[in-house]
């Protein structure tokens, strides 16, 4: 009676279902067919943070992607100099940074002095520092701008007062510039921008820099974090304070500096900066990845600035795709508990950390960044190891997904990024295109037929750097050994030639077609459907992309398995229903 009552109850084959459910889902994770899923049950406790605003925008969406695993993650953008400083007097866990701490500041400000062995530095964030700018001429906005970096070094130090002064006009041949007052928007709080924006104009500017900051009142002209003002000048509070004085519809002749994902954000143009290959650029993903590749790192692991950055090679690089102002920002770990911060907190700010080199470095381009090189992820995991409290992942680092990676070893965006317009080279031509988060052409005047040059990517040019020699398959060798392959402007003609250098075939090139990592133009739906992607992902555990559309071998074994499994679990709780139904 008892099994032919148990055969009839729903409630009787449910739990042996249930059972076999729970049993069915234990087994999938170890087959791989579902991810694991970090949950509040891992004891995260809050962590805090402040710095940079420079690389807010990235660890912001970082910390919104994790909070589906139970973390919380706060984090201020107050300035690298307060996050750094916070950090010293123990009120936050961590800090983001642009610059290491100063030891031995060149401004005359107070030294900072973090007692040894008490923390280490993780690159996380590589970008570009731009100029975005409000400019109209007869009512129609300006999105193609083009300053060198002599005229950007005047324009905040006063030197340039009118955006038709004949030193700009020189960098805007298709343009008629308007007589309209410049309005340089600085930062008026500790920041790592500024320290990184007057790092270069000492190493390129020093003389125009010198003048100015001694003209401001200042005795010690280094390198400063706060940037000095003159009448004219209007500072703003953070990235944020920048790009939005600039945006404001009263602004018009203003122009800042702040990261480039505040341009996009915001829906502005930002100026293409004069290299010193003689090419005008932006700082899309593939083009930092490219300039960062001349970055000098610390690789010293027993220094307190292991894996710091040295950039005068970047500022000077003869790529014609660099572009000059390209950095990492820093995550400055805790590396002893200390403060506030206590072992449990580890454990957070480990798991966020993780997920900020591996998972987080997908959305780079998506967000205006450019994604972190392999070098410095594997060695960011092993900054991670230092945190007390930690706990540690064992994370195969080409698993990532991450865009620069390659299987040979080269950063595989650097490789590939694409070589700038002809009409972006210093000359008579000047590109309509727009950039940063402007992409609306302007209209250019057209180059006098007698000076019009047609310029094959990868040809060497009057003035510029000389041209690597193709490969074979019509690539030319890219920085650091990678394979550079050349995008060549519309409407060029490309000549195959054979080994000996003479003319076998000549046909149109086909335009170059351009990925969000190349052009930065990354729409919103990019970023949604990363997230929803990370959704179902550990924290720190690799989230793989496909690479190919269609359905393949891989995915009908894991189908295969999973039925199998199913069955495996499901039978004898069916074959008992079935049983009692009989009896």
């Amino acid at each position: 009676m008892r099994r032919r009552a148990f055969g009839r109850s729903g409630a009787g084959r449910g739990v042996v279902l249930r059972a076999g459910l729970a049993t069915l889902f234990a087994v999938l994770p170890s087959l791989g067919l579902v991810p694991h899923v970090a949950s509040s049950a891992e004891g995260y406790v809050p962590v805090s943070g402040a710095g940079s605003t420079w690389s807010q925008n990235a660890v912001d969406q970082w910390r919104r992607d994790v909070q589906q695993y139970g973390m919380r993650v706060n984090y201020s953008g107050t300035g690298s100099s307060d996050g750094r400083r916070q950090f010293l007097n123990g009120t936050v866990d961590f800090a983001a940074s642009d610059i290491p701490f100063q030891s031995r500041p060149e401004d005359g400000s107070p030294p900072e002095r973090p007692p040894a062995g008490s923390f280490a530095y993780m690159p996380v964030t590589a970008g570009g520092t731009v100029f975005m700018y409000n400019l109209t001429i007869n009512g129609q906005r300006v999105t193609n701008l083009r300053l060198s970096g002599a005229n950007i070094a005047k324009i905040f130090t006063g030197v340039l007062t009118k955006w038709n002064d004949p030193a700009i006009a020189t960098d805007n041949p298709g343009l008629t510039m308007p007589d309209k007052a410049i309005v340089p928007v600085v930062r008026s709080d500790g920041s790592g921008s500024t320290a990184q924006f007057t790092i270069w104009m000492i190493d390129q500017q020093r003389d125009i820099w010198e003048v100015y900051c001694r003209r401001a009142g200042r005795s010690a002209c280094g390198l400063t974090s706060y940037y000095p003002t003159v009448p004219g000048m209007i500072a703003q509070a953070g990235d944020l304070g920048v790009a939005g004085y600039v945006a404001q519809s009263y602004a018009d002749g203003a122009v800042g500096y702040v990261n480039y994902s505040y341009a996009l954000n915001a829906g502005f143009p930002v100026a293409k900066m004069l290299n010193a290959a003689g090419y005008y650029t932006e700082p899309t993903p593939s083009n930092v990845a490219v300039s960062l590749l001349k970055a000098k790192i610390n690789t010293d692991e027993s220094s307190e600035a292991y894996l710091t950055q040295q950039l005068e090679e970047v500022y000077a690089d003869t790529d014609q795709r660099t572009y000059p102002l390209s950095s990492y920002s820093y995550l400055i770990i805790p590396t002893k508990v200390q403060g506030q911060f206590t072992e449990k907190k580890g454990n957070t700010l480990g798991a966020f950390s993780y997920y900020a080199m591996c998972q987080g470095q997908q959305q780079s381009a998506s967000l205006g960044y450019s994604p972190m090189p392999i070098n410095l992820v594997r060695a960011g995991f092993d900054q991670i190891l230092k945190i007390p409290g930690v706990a540690a992942q064992d994370i195969k680092v080409e698993s990532c997904n991450n865009p620069t990676f390659a299987a040979d070893g080269p950063n595989k965006l650097a490789a590939t990024a694409p070589m700038p317009e002809a009409c972006d080279k210093q000359g008579p031509e000047q590109c309509a295109t727009g950039t940063g988060g402007a992409k609306k052409s302007t209209p250019v005047k057209k180059a006098t037929a007698a000076t019009t040059t047609t310029t094959i990517a990868g040809a060497a040019t009057p003035g510029s750097a000389p041209a690597a020699a193709p490969r074979a398959n019509g690539s030319a060798p890219g920085p650091g050994g990678g394979t550079a392959t050349t995008a060549p402007a519309k409407g060029t003609t490309r000549k195959a030639t054979d080994g000996g250098g003479n003319l076998v075939a000549t046909g149109p090139e086909a335009p170059a077609v351009q990925s969000c990592a190349d052009t930065g133009d990354c729409a919103v739906e990019v970023d949604q459907e990363l997230a929803v992607a990370d959704g179902g992902q550990a924290v720190a555990a690799p989230l793989t992309l496909a690479t190919e559309s269609g359905w393949g071998g891989d995915q009908t074994l894991m189908v295969l398995a999973a039925v199998f499994a199913l069955g495996v679990v499901l039978a004898p709780a069916l074959t008992a229903s079935a049983v009692g139904r009989r009896k």
